[in-house]
C-alpha cells in the first residue's frame, strides 16, 4: 500500500464516520436531537457540535493551522462540557454548518500535509509531538466512537437503526423477529444470572 493510499483510508474512515453522525439527526424533531439521554447528558446534536470541536482542534490548532472559529471548548474559562450541548439560541443548522466548516477545514489540512508532517498536541498531558497520520487515526477512532454513541441514541428515540443511510449494516429481520429476539436475549440473562446465584448459594 503506497502513502497515498494509506491516507485515502483512513480519510475514507472519517468521512464515512461524520456522514453518519449527521445522519442520526435526520427527521428529529428540535427536542429529540438536543435531549438528554443518558444519566452524563449525552445528547445527539451535542456529538456534533464536540465532534466540531475535536476537528478544529486536531486538524487545526494542532498543525498551526488558524480556523478562526470561536469555540467555548478552546477557551481557558470554558465550563464543563461546553461543547456537548447545544444551547436554545443555537440551531441546529448553526451546528451542523460548523461540523461541516470543521470538515473543510480538516481536509484542507489533510490534502496540504502528508502523512508524516509534524504537529503538537497541547493538551496530551505535558503536550506530545504527533504525526498527521497518528491524529487522523485518532480521529476516526474517535468519531466512530461517538457514533457509537449516536446509533444507541437514536434506537432510544424512535427505534430507528444503522450505520449510514442506504446501509443499515443490522442482521435480523423485521419488529416482530427483533421482539423475540430481545426476549431470547432476556431470557438468557435471566437463566445466567439464576445459575450464577444458584451456584454462589451452593458454595456456601
Amino acid at each position: 500500500m503506497t502513502v497515498d493510499e494509506h491516507k485515502n483510508d483512513l480519510h475514507g474512515y472519517l468521512k464515512a464516520a461524520r456522514e453518519g453522525i449527521v445522519w442520526k439527526l435526520e427527521g428529529l424533531s428540535e427536542y429529540d436531537s438536543r435531549r438528554p439521554m443518558t444519566p452524563t447528558g449525552t445528547n445527539l446534536l451535542g456529538l456534533v457540535k464536540h465532534l466540531a470541536s475535536v476537528e478544529f482542534g486536531y486538524l487545526g490548532l494542532v498543525f498551526d493551522r488558524p480556523h478562526g472559529e470561536s469555540l467555548p471548548r478552546h477557551e481557558a474559562d470554558c465550563e464543563p462540557n461546553a461543547d456537548m450541548w447545544a444551547t436554545a439560541e443555537e440551531s441546529r443548522e448553526e451546528v451542523l454548518d460548523l461540523y461541516r466548516r470543521a470538515w473543510a477545514h480538516s481536509d484542507e489540512t489533510i490534502a496540504a500535509l502528508p502523512l508524516d508532517a509534524v504537529g503538537h498536541v497541547a493538551w496530551w498531558g505535558e503536550g506530545e509531538t504527533v504525526t498527521l497520520r497518528r491524529v487522523m487515526l485518532h480521529l476516526v477512532a474517535e468519531t466512530h466512537r461517538h457514533a457509537g454513541h449516536a446509533d444507541i441514541l437514536r434506537e432510544s428515540i424512535d427505534g430507528r437503526v444503522g450505520m449510514r443511510e442506504g446501509n443499515t449494516n443490522v442482521d435480523g429481520g423485521d419488529a416482530d423477529w427483533y421482539r423475540e429476539y430481545r426476549a431470547r436475549v432476556e431470557a438468557s440473562a435471566r437463566e445466567a444470572e439464576a445459575a450464577r446465584a444458584g451456584a454462589s448459594q451452593a458454595r456456601r
